[in-house]
């Protein structure tokens, strides 16, 4: 045979074929595109960085929202607060700590209505004390916690402050929105009067469930799930004056659903036939990275043909001497969890040897798991691991050798505000060694993720991406 075809695992098992070409190729929803692989003339996966998750601060979530996504998340996150196994990350009540909203903020509704403080509960003590009754969840989410917000003054005064709702003003001929009136019910934004009713009857569902099976886990394909994120979301969007989105919509957002098309699908499976050709051939200066466009560009062109880059010299994957630094707390961070989130999950390595790189070849991990159990509750710190200590990682399953370079750091954070804290950041740069400084103390900035301007795929990392449904096919062919 001149060409065996493997639809592999791209996250972990296309490093076994190392020495062989391979197409990959993405598509999902009007977006897709092919690309061509090959060790040490064209770049692998890792030779680009990826762009983070998008994430959202917590006091956008849980006091001004500004975009629907961010009542979806708001819901979610309610509902995992009444069903599921509760996150202090999650929580739905407003965020008084938020930096706009110092001061005395919250005092003066309580001064105002005359409320008695009461025992701090959680959102869950809560609605159990009031056994799950679905008037009194709305009026605490939608009305009490509105006009606690309202009295945080200095967060409305360049924005439009949240209006509380009024169940009893709420009737049948209540504004859908931009909905069509006749349209599915999946497919038109709910009027204010049904998102109020399905919110009421699927608390009632999952209230049932609960008490029967115990904490719930949300499921876009759980219907009374989906009936309550999609209610309590536009419930929100209505207060915030923000647009609201059909139960679809909905799913799609809150599901990280990409739909498939079948037309998109077509078009990039000719283009890994033409790719294919070429490799065949021999025509390795004729491959191309080529991605479909949803619109087309000012030179009316929808497909794009562009030429594929060089291997990155510092990637820790298809370069020579493979290379990666780690940055984490020593002090913190277990064998275990080391093992776990950053070799075998982030490094993609299936069974690793870990050992470091001290001149006495002392075992760290090992691809036997009994050989090392007894390390794996210690901190890297008690191995004598700090800043610049090397780990040399192997990988015979997948024939894939690594050094680690280790960087301690007391604190990790990221985002725009600096304040979300990680346990480990990688990157693929070795840092020079800086005698003068303080190793125990150093913390480095990870460089923000490049983007190829007008090519929406092109650093898509299956084995990056987070652990969510997406309905695309991905695949990946090997000549």
């Amino acid at each position: 045979y001149d060409t065996r075809t493997y639809y592999i695992d791209t996250s972990k098992e296309y490093r076994a074929f190392s020495c062989t070409v391979f197409l990959h190729s993405v598509s999902g929803g009007y977006l897709g595109q092919v690309t061509v692989i090959r060790r040490g003339k064209y770049e692998c996966y890792e030779c680009t960085p990826t762009k983070a998750d998008k994430t959202f601060p917590g006091c956008t979530i849980r006091n001004t929202p500004s975009e629907p996504i961010h009542c979806i998340v708001w819901a979610k996150h309610l509902f995992n607060q009444l069903f599921g196994e509760e996150d202090p990350d999650q929580a739905v009540s407003p965020d008084t700590a938020d930096p706009e909203a110092v001061g005395d903020a919250g005092q003066k509704f309580m001064e105002k209505e005359g409320n008695k403080q009461e025992e701090r509960k959680s959102t869950r003590q809560w609605v159990e004390s009031h056994d799950y009754d679905s008037e009194k969840i709305l009026h605490k989410m939608f009305y009490d916690d509105i006009v606690y917000l309202l009295s945080m003054d200095k967060l409305w005064k360049k924005r439009k402050p949240p209006v509380p709702l009024n169940i009893a003003e709420i009737t049948k001929e209540t504004s859908c929105g931009n909905g069509a009136a006749y349209a599915l019910k999946d497919q038109r934004p709910w009027s204010l009067y049904e998102c109020v009713h399905v919110f009421k009857d699927s608390v009632a569902a999952l209230k049932q469930k609960y008490k029967s099976e115990g904490f719930l886990s949300w499921d876009k394909d759980d219907k009374e799930a989906m009936d309550f994120v999609t209610a309590t979301a536009n419930i929100r969007a209505h207060i915030f004056s923000i647009e609201q989105k059909s139960r679809f919509e909905v799913k799609s957002m809150a599901g990280n659903i990409i739909p498939a098309i079948a037309t998109t699908n077509a078009i990039i499976a000719g283009h890994i036939v033409l790719e294919g050709m070429k490799i065949l051939r021999e025509d390795w200066d004729k491959c191309r990275f080529t991605y479909l466009l949803r619109e087309p560009n000012h030179r009316r062109r929808m497909i794009i043909p562009v030429q594929l880059n060089p291997p990155n010299e510092r990637c820790y994957v298809c370069s020579e001497k493979p290379e990666v630094t780690v940055t984490l707390n020593t002090k913190t961070m277990t064998v275990g969890s080391f093992n776990e989130l950053v070799v075998k999950k982030h490094l993609g390595m299936v069974a690793p040897d870990v050992e470091l790189d001290d001149g006495k070849g002392t075992i760290l991990i090992s691809a036997d798991e009994e050989e090392t159990e007894q390390n794996m509750e210690k901190m890297l710190g008690d191995f004598g691991i700090g800043s610049y200590t090397r780990l040399k990682c192997d990988d015979d399953r997948q024939d894939y050798k690594l050094i680690i370079t280790i960087l301690h750091a007391d604190r990790l954070t990221e985002g725009a505000d600096d304040k979300e804290e990680v346990e480990f950041r990688v990157s693929g740069k070795i840092p020079e060694v800086n005698p003068a400084g303080d190793a125990g103390s150093s913390s480095t900035t990870a460089a923000a993720s490049p983007e190829d301007e007008g090519i929406p795929m092109r650093n898509t990392t299956p084995r990056k991406r987070p652990r969510v449904e997406v309905d695309e096919d991905d695949d990946l062919v090997m000549l």
